[in-house]
């Protein structure tokens, strides 16, 4: 499974691909407008940050099919690099994901909240789909089950799309439909340093290291390797 960064905050992306295995990074218009920053040097030091091989997902601002693949090309031209974009799920979002497919751009078809959803985008080409699952959750209804069965749909007809699953509030629901194929996740910085906590983990290491300065003092291996 990929972890992508759901942020376009420039410092906590630099610091969790020191630490973690960073797929990528995912933006919306939400998220960019948090920072408050000028938009091209942002995502250009985003790419630079991140490197060209790592995914880098932006989300068009433009509701017409038209101007959704005009502004694709501009976007895919400035920041190069492993690039797709996102385009919320409408009439107008299929058509362009359709025609930025004949043209070699990716597309990451978001704002999913239904199977049929899915599998439509996935039809029209999308390379991911994007279902929230914490999002559904919140309106009464079942976030996870939703995205394991946008896996099953995708599989048993024969899509190569991929499902980037997002909206998480709980370690369980990553884990659940990480157990069901998902083939990738974003989530926030915060949020991902909680998929390795475990307070049982802690215990151990003070146990470990409790143990060892029993027998060796302060001395660490290199000390003793001499």
């Amino acid at each position: 499974m990929l972890y992508v960064l759901d942020t376009a905050n420039i410092d906590r992306i630099r610091e969790c691909i020191e630490y973690y295995p960073v797929d990528g990074v995912t933006t919306n218009p939400t998220i960019i407008s948090k920072e408050n920053s000028n938009f091209p040097a942002l995502i250009k030091g985003i790419r630079e940050v991140i490197g060209p091989d790592r995914m880098l997902h932006i989300q068009t601002t433009e509701q017409t099919a038209d101007k959704i693949i005009k502004e694709a090309v501009q976007l895919k031209e400035f920041v190069g690099g492993d690039f797709y974009i996102k385009i919320p799920i409408t009439a107008d979002g299929l058509k362009a994901t359709s025609a930025l497919k004949k043209m070699g751009i990716k597309v990451t078809e978001t704002a999913i909240f239904t199977q049929q959803q899915a599998l439509i985008a996935a039809r029209a080409g999308a390379d991911f789909v994007a279902p929230y699952v914490n999002r559904l959750d919140n309106i009464v209804s079942d976030g996870v089950n939703v995205v394991v069965e946008i896996v099953s749909l995708l599989k048993s007809n024969c899509c190569d799309t991929k499902v980037l699953a997002a909206s998480f509030k709980t370690v369980e629901q990553v884990h659940k439909i990480s157990l069901a194929g998902t083939h990738a996740v974003t989530m926030t910085p915060e949020f991902f340093k909680t998929l390795i906590y475990h307070p049982m983990t802690l215990y151990a290491i003070d146990d470990f290291m409790a143990d060892w300065q029993n027998a060796y003092g302060e001395k660490k291996i290199s000390d003793l390797l001499k």
